[in-house]
């Protein structure tokens, strides 16, 4: 099909930002489409600057261009005011790469990292004039898949996307690719369900179609396939050798501005620390780090080809990475870089970070930098087993205030479970130590403190927790307003309960939030990640029409003999271990990580030709050494500590 660009020029002069629709990055493909090629659209369901820099849409873009049977191109969700435009004159959802209709390609993949653009998933497959719901969609229509973190439960989007990958894509988009392919080419068109059956086959492919969920009032009794060849669980896809997938090759450089405008180098993935809260370290392990002689090749070669100053080593904890001094040491003293690139560490563990980084990184540029205390007192920090003292924090503080800096963000998290008011206003404490630390240094030592509210992820030892409401999270977020309000040096920033709630909603429910979300789309909610776009009436209205509750779905506690709406979805990681972690959490008992340690068996090296390795009787500096804390597995703790009774406000 020819391409739609003399339609769609004349609607760039009234939007806000037409660089967003015009493609020709550098980097950028012009596939050619051909009969016995699959089209891949791959989607990202946010505006163009927010998705331009993913690296998994990035990556697949390149594999898949790569291969002689497949080709992809990209779209992202078009603005408000395109939108507009679109619908008023009959435009559909379009490639930025050659401005193909997006109904025109066999595959429409979304990438899912947030489950506040569910309602965009949406309006981009009405856009491409494809039915919202699987059930009315036919063989003439294109496959729609998605993935991502999000994908780790899949449910809520289960009557919207025929097929999910579970885990790493680089693998498994060549196999789903070989499948749709015979489909296509087949004398005898093969029905839609037919293939579905098929694809099901793939390992680390959900098709919810093929499955059956069961209720009983408003619990879940089981998630059965609907026939025998479809796997009762679907296991997660796991690259084990990161070195043999070095994508991508050609990041696409943007001619506008975008988040994250700098070349991006993936160090490794997987995070063996054990932070409970936080799903991307329990879902993709475990731990496989890139080469360094490879990290730097990438270094050079992206930055030649780009004209970047500026270079992210990207992962869970970037400061984890072997030898990571050297690393950056190597790229910053590399005469082929022109000895002018920064580099940025954008997940730095404070008991990681060492004034010797520090000293590296800020030779060419001081780049921002951000700490992740995650809780205000040590109590809290081995609940979340975020294990870093405040000699770590002040330490680390102080190693950057040595070295220049001016400025530090700390990350923190509140409604985590058994939290006080006083572990609540052990963030502004916090806060207010490390500008007393910076002031030995500078004058201007300034700390902004941002805090976000626990959202329990599914496939995590939180999972079985109730979420904090939304006035009590509210009244926790006035108790640091209170307390820095009047100190000097010390900005608070928070994030919305409001839309904290919708997420909450969105990461736990079941297939019958899908009827909410489609509500919510219906009445114009999309964007509702911006908060200028978040309409929290929308969902509420929503919820009651549809005979549902945000009880029931984020605020209270799961049991363990539940079955959840994601159980026949694996991480890799068995349940018995995360429910004991739980436990672990109930009695602040913190784990140390496995890799200085022996083995829990959490499940995830199981299967991938790995083992675990003790990497040395001498772990990092910092952590929990010399604290004293009982690191062995906690018993079971009552329910009534979940939420332990706050001490009174003002306090």
């Amino acid at each position: 099909m020819s391409s739609l660009w003399p339609r769609i020029e004349p609607l760039l002069a009234k939007v806000q930002k037409p660089a967003r629709y015009i493609g020709c990055e550098d980097g950028a493909q012009q596939p050619v489409h051909s009969p016995g090629t699959v089209s891949w659209l791959l989607v990202y369901p946010d505006a163009y600057e927010v998705g331009l820099p993913n690296q998994g849409l990035q990556i697949l873009y390149e594999i898949l261009n790569e291969r002689a049977d497949a080709l992809a191109e990209r779209a992202y969700a078009p603005w408000v005011d395109m939108e507009a435009l679109m619908r008023q004159r009959g435009v559909p959802l379009f490639s930025v790469d050659t401005h193909r209709p997006a109904g025109a390609f066999d595959m429409l993949a979304f990438n899912l990292s947030a489950e506040l653009v569910y309602t965009n998933v949406l309006n981009c497959i009405d856009l491409a004039g494809v039915p919202v719901r699987g059930a009315h969609r036919d063989q003439t229509h294109p496959l729609v898949v998605a993935g991502g973190h999000c994908t780790f439960n899949p449910e809520p989007l289960a009557d919207f996307v025929d097929l999910f990958v579970i885990g790493d894509g680089e693998e498994v988009a060549g196999e789903i690719t070989q499948v749709v392919g015979q489909w296509r080419s087949s004398p005898r068109p093969m029905p839609r369900q037919a293939v579905l059956r098929e694809l099901a086959h793939v390992a680390g492919v959900y098709v919810p179609s093929m499955y059956e969920v069961a209720y009983d009032g408003p619990r879940i009794v089981s998630v059965a396939p609907r026939y025998p060849d479809v796997p009762e669980r679907v296991e997660k896809r796991t690259i084990a050798d990161l070195a043999s997938w070095p994508y991508p090759k050609r990041q696409l450089v943007p001619l506008t501005e975008v988040v994250h405008d700098r070349l991006n180098v993936e160090i490794f993935r997987g995070c063996t620390r054990g932070c409970r809260f936080c799903q991307a370290g329990m879902i993709t392990r475990p731990v496989r780090e890139r080469p360094a002689e490879q990290v730097r090749r990438l270094v050079r070669e992206g930055l030649d080809r780009t004209g970047y100053d500026e270079v992210s080593l990207t992962s869970l904890s970037s400061a984890d990475y072997s030898g990571i001094d050297e690393v950056v040491a190597g790229i910053i003293g590399d005469p082929e870089c022109s000895g002018q690139v920064s580099v940025s560490l954008p997940s730095l563990r404070v008991d990681a970070f060492t004034v010797g980084i520090a000293t590296e990184i800020q030779k060419v540029r001081r780049t921002g930098l951000t700490f992740a205390p995650e809780a205000g007192t040590w109590r809290m920090r081995q609940v979340i087993n975020k294990l870093i003292s405040e000699e770590d924090l002040y330490g680390a503080v102080d190693g950057a205030f040595s070295q220049g800096w001016r400025r530090v963000k700390l990350y923190f998290l509140t409604g985590l479970p058994t939290e006080t008011d006083e572990d609540t206003l052990g963030i502004a404490e916090l806060a207010r130590q490390c500008v007393a630390v910076g002031r030995r240094h500078t004058r201007d030592a300034s700390v902004t403190a941002s805090v976000g509210g626990l959202v329990p992820k599914p496939q995590t030892p939180f999972q079985w927790f109730g979420q904090v409401p939304v006035a009590e999270m509210r009244r926790r977020i006035g108790l640091l307003r209170d307390a820095t309000r009047r100190e000097r040096g010390v900005a608070l920033r928070w994030h919305d309960p409001e839309a904290t709630l919708v997420e909450g909603l969105a990461s736990r429910g079941d297939r019958r939030v899908g009827a909410v979300i489609e509500d919510v789309w219906r009445g114009g909610g999309t964007f509702q990640e911006w908060s200028e776009r978040f309409d929290l009436g929308l969902w509420e209205q929503a919820v009651a029409a549809r005979g549902l509750s945000f009880d029931w779905y984020v605020h209270r506690h799961r049991e363990r003999e539940e079955v959840l709406p994601w159980a026949h979805v694996s991480a890799g990681l068995h349940q018995d271990f995360l429910w004991h972690d739980w436990q672990d959490a109930l009695a602040a008992s913190g784990v140390e990580d496995c890799r200085w340690t022996p083995c829990y068996d959490c499940g995830a090296c199981t299967g991938y030709g790995l083992e675990h390795v003790v990497a040395s009787p001498v772990p990092p500096a910092g952590g929990s050494q010399g604290t004293g804390q009982d690191l062995s597995r906690g018993g079971a703790v009552p329910v009534e500590l979940l939420h332990r009774r706050p001490l009174e406000a003002g306090v």
